[in-house]
């Protein structure tokens, strides 16, 4: 595990200490956990930029010509 000194801004470390305190954890771990979040966050953005490179609208077409032309249940209908 590797140390990591911070300097924040007073406002943001009141604030973190505030959650921190509300979730019973100490703002070591709040600040892991949001850094974790935001790194999920961007890798997933990623992986689906790339994923999305690999899409073919002629395959996408195809699956959905498989879609069954019925009128949608009363709970599954669009609202508007």
């Amino acid at each position: 595990m590797s140390t990591m000194s911070l300097r924040l801004p007073d406002s943001l470390h009141d604030t973190v200490r505030n959650l921190a305190k509300q979730d019973s954890i100490s703002i070591n771990q709040f600040i892991t956990v949001a850094l974790a979040e935001k790194i999920s966050a961007l890798m997933t953005e990623d992986y689906l930029t790339e994923r999305a490179k690999r899409g073919s609208k002629k395959k996408f077409d195809a699956v959905m010509e498989k879609i069954s032309d019925i009128e949608p249940l009363d709970y599954d209908r669009l609202k508007g």
